[in-house]
This record gives structure tokens, C-alpha cells and sequence, in this order.
């Protein structure tokens, strides 16, 4: 059992938890992150889940070419479920990248100094999640190489793209959402990556890491200059967690069809973001920890604290189908009222108590300690959550768009083959960019960890190892001055 395992799981509100085991020391942390890119024999998992990946990216790129040299008709798309599997799984995919903008920069700005372990991979995995976003509605407009006909410069048509249309609002928020988490990322890395080029080997390594670390030294000026750039990219970041998913709840909101109609939606959709970002945070952290040996800095408490932002937020997900069921009643709206009822006894009543019950019933499981505590079940409720997500998606969608006001234009939506392998190779696309990021740059922050660890304000007890040569004279009992027996 690691050294301060009792102190990482305490719930005396009175003392900080312990967020490093194993008595480690700042040389200890940077060997372990830095173990990780620098070992020359990787586990075995990593090698069969880099080609897993590799074959749904694949898959992903034989679908797309197959789309575009075929026309959209080979998805389940029709008339009135025009959108179907694309706009479900855009709005998936934004949603998981919410974890990481929350992660990084509203708990930097609240202090939450247990994020320090995490945020790394939380903000790797927001830039990689919007990647994956960003390709559905990219092809969803048909004829992709005309897509420059979307953008607002001079042409020949006089064409301009709606800017009150909430589908380009989405261009904006996405696009600088991207920005941001990729500059507030790359900010936070830079002096991890100063510590992987001085202990390179291999001189494409040292100019690699060299290149994009900026010739950081670590020195007062630069770190004085990095925290005020870190501290200003957290305070833009932190109103794209409302913002952003926000915005993406107008693509239904401000329409007037039934069941989208509402003005629940933007705090709706903002809780599912979250929710849905955390359970894949733990979805992907929990088997690295284990297979990368980094249980004493991505500790219980890490992951117990994660599940209970997921319950929370699940809470709320449960509030907002139970809250959208009294608004229908309550507005005598008939029309209003059926979506719903359609919603869950219609034909897709198998998707939504699917995604009921994964959302807002299993999260429930972590009121008990020992669900939170153990790594396989909480790593299978934070594999549920995401199901959950993915089905709220497709309820949203589908339900809606196929029994509208008019019996007459009612339809029923059924994916194809190549909507779900669509759907699989996005997966393959993720995974893939994960693991690169796992095996070239560290996934924990070390600066950050050695900041929130005891010996970083001058304190050393049992377990604790002292700074050594960090330790200025002014605090090191070693090379403190000793007075003479005169000033005695």
C-alpha cells in the first residue's frame, strides 16, 4: 500500500488530502511522468490498443471516402430525420471535450489543487474530442468541396452565410473553443517539455522538445511571465464551459419544433457536457494509470472526486427529463405534450430509457464509497455515463425531427452500416491521437504536481523527502546559517 494512502482518502474537512503518494520527492514525480515517453519497451496493452486504434481510423477514412465519392444518401438521413447519426455525434463529441476547459481552467481558478494530476490528459483529450467533432458537420453538407461557399468572403453569387442562424454561431463558438484549449494546453506544457529536452538522449528528441519549449529556463522572469499567461488563458477559457455547449443547445432551442423548443436546454446541455467529459476522463485515466505505473500521482482521491462531479451533474441531467416532462404538461401545449409521451413509449422508447437509466439511475451508484473507491466499478459506470450521453443525443435528434406537428410527414430514422462505422472510426481517430500524446509528451503535469506537494512550501514530515538542491538557503535546515557563540 502506498505511503499516505490514509491521508488521500481522509474526509476531515480540516486537513488538505495527501495528493502524491509513495513519499515521493520532486526527483521521484519527474522520474515516474517522465518514465512514461521516455521508456524504450512499452507495456503490451499499448502496442494492441494503438493498432485497435489504427484500424477504426482506418475504418473511419474508408467511410468518409466512401461518403464523399458516393453522396450522403449511403447514411440513414431522410426526409423529416434530415439530421440523423452526423448532428448526434457532433454534439457528442463537443460534449466530451467539456471536461478539460473545466478541469484546467475553472478549477485553476478556484484553487482546486487536486486537478493538477489530471488536467494534462483532460485538456489533450478536449482537443482531440473537438477533432472529432469537427469532421461530422464538415461532411454533412453534402458536397465538401464546396464548403468554401460557407465562409464569408466576396463571390460571384452574392451568397453570405446567416449569421443569425445558430449553425454558424456554432463555427464561432467550436473554432474558438478549439483555440483556446490548444493554446491553454501547449502554455501548460511548456516547462514539462524544457524537462524532457534536458533529459534527452537522442538529438532528435533535444530539438524537438527544445524547439517547442521555447527556450524556457526557468528562470524568475519566465516563470513570472508563464503564470500571468496561464492565469489570463484560464480567465478566457472559463466562459467557454457555459458558452460553448450553450450555443450548441440553440441549434435546437430556437427552433419551434416540438421538444426542442425550450429554454431549459442551455444549463441542460452545459450539465450533459460536463457529465458526459468527466465519465470519459475516468473512462480513459483509469487503465493508464495502471498500465503506466502512475496510481501515486493519479490517486483514489482523484478519481473519487471525479465521481462525485459525475454525480452531481447527473443529478442535474435526471432533474432536466424529469423538469422537461412537467414544462410539456404545464404549458398545455397538446403537441408539446405528445414529443414527450413519444419520447418514451413511442418507437424509440428503447433509446430513451437507455439513456435514462445510464444517466440518471447507474451514476447514482457513486453516493457509495466503495463504488467511488473501486477502479474497475467506477470505471465501468464512467463507460455507462458516455452510453447514456450518446443515446440523450439520439433521443434529442431522432425523436423530434421524425413526429413533428404533421402525421402526414411523419418518418422513421434507421442508421445504416456506414453510419455506425462512421461513428466507430471517430473512436479509432481519438484513440489514436491519445495514445501519440501519451507516448511523446507527458500526460501529467509535472510543474504543476510539484507545486501543490508539501515540500513545495518547506514542509517535511514522515514521508516527505526535502526539496535538496531546490530548497533555497533561506528554508533548507542544512544550509541555514549556524549562529556564532558570540550571537548566541
Amino acid at each position: 500500500m502506498s505511503t499516505g494512502l490514509s491521508e488521500n482518502l481522509s474526509q476531515d474537512p480540516r486537513q488538505r488530502p495527501t495528493l502524491v503518494l509513495g513519499g515521493k520527492g520532486f526527483t521521484e514525480v519527474t522520474d515516474t511522468v517522465c518514465a512514461v515517453s521516455e521508456r524504450r519497451k512499452w507495456p503490451a496493452i499499448w502496442y494492441i490498443a494503438f493498432a485497435c486504434s489504427l484500424v477504426l481510423l482506418g475504418v473511419l477514412g474508408a467511410c468518409l471516402t466512401y461518403l464523399i465519392s458516393t453522396g450522403i444518401g449511403v447514411w440513414g438521413n431522410n426526409m423529416p430525420a434530415a439530421w440523423g447519426f452526423p448532428i448526434v455525434n457532433f454534439v457528442f463529441w463537443v460534449g466530451i471535450g467539456h471536461a478539460g476547459t473545466l478541469i484546467s481552467a475553472v478549477l485553476f481558478l478556484f484553487r482546486q489543487k487536486w486537478r493538477t494530476s489530471i488536467n494534462r490528459s483532460a485538456e489533450a483529450m478536449t482537443i482531440f474530442a473537438v477533432a472529432c467533432a469537427g469532421i461530422f458537420p464538415a461532411v454533412h453538407v453534402g458536397r465538401v468541396w464546396l464548403a468554401y461557399w460557407l465562409f464569408p468572403i466576396p463571390n460571384q453569387m452574392s451568397m453570405w452565410p446567416n449569421f443569425r442562424s445558430p449553425l454558424l454561431w456554432d463555427v464561432f463558438a467550436v473554432s474558438t473553443y478549439a483555440t483556446v484549449s490548444s493554446m491553454f494546453w501547449y502554455m501548460g506544457m511548456i516547462p514539462d517539455l524544457a524537462t524532457l529536452r534536458d533529459r534527452a538522449t537522442g538529438k532528435a528528441k533535444q530539438f524537438f522538445y527544445g524547439l517547442f519549449s521555447l527556450g524556457w529556463s526557468g528562470s524568475n522572469r519566465h516563470w513570472l511571465r508563464f503564470e500571468r499567461a496561464y492565469l489570463l488563458l484560464a480567465a478566457l477559457a472559463t466562459p467557454l464551459v457555459l458558452s460553448v455547449h450553450s450555443i450548441v443547445s440553440f441549434d435546437f432551442a430556437v427552433s419551434i419544433l416540438p421538444g426542442w423548443h425550450t429554454t431549459i436546454f442551455p444549463p441542460y446541455f452545459v450539465a450533459g457536457a460536463i457529465f458526459s467529459g468527466f465519465g470519459m476522463v475516468m473512462t480513459i485515466l483509469i487503465p493508464c494509470r495502471s498500465a503506466f505505473g502512475l496510481q501515486d500521482l493519479i490517486t483514489t482521491r482523484h478519481v473519487e472526486n471525479m465521481a462525485k462531479v459525475i454525480l452531481v451533474t447527473g443529478s442535474m441531467v435526471g432533474y432536466s427529463y424529469t423538469m422537461e416532462f412537467f414544462i410539456a404538461w404545464y404549458s398545455g401545449n397538446l403537441v408539446e405534450q405528445f414529443a414527450f409521451v413519444n419520447r418514451s413509449f413511442g418507437p424509440y422508447a428503447w433509446a430513451y430509457w437507455t439513456m435514462f437509466s445510464c444517466n440518471a439511475f447507474i451514476p447514482q451508484l457513486f453516493w457509495f464509497k466503495k463504488v467511488r473507491q473501486t477502479m474497475l466499478l467506477a470505471w465501468i459506470v464512467s463507460i455507462l455515463v458516455n452510453v447514456g450521453m450518446w443515446f440523450e443525443r439520439f433521443v434529442i435528434v431522432v425523436t423530434s425531427l421524425t413526429r413533428d406537428y404533421l402525421p402526414s410527414s411523419w418518418g422513421m430514422f434507421r442508421p445504416t452500416s456506414i453510419d455506425f462505422l462512421t461513428f466507430l472510426g471517430s473512436f479509432g481517430l481519438f484513440f489514436t491521437l491519445f495514445l501519440l500524446f501519451v507516448r511523446f509528451l507527458p500526460m501529467v503535469a509535472m510543474a504543476e504536481v510539484r507545486s501543490v506537494m508539501p515540500q513545495a512550501h518547506g514542509i517535511v514530515g514522515e514521508g516527505h523527502r526535502p526539496f535538496g538542491d531546490y530548497w533555497p538557503d533561506s528554508v533548507h535546515p542544512e544550509r541555514q546559517r549556524k549562529p556564532s557563540p558570540e550571537e548566541e
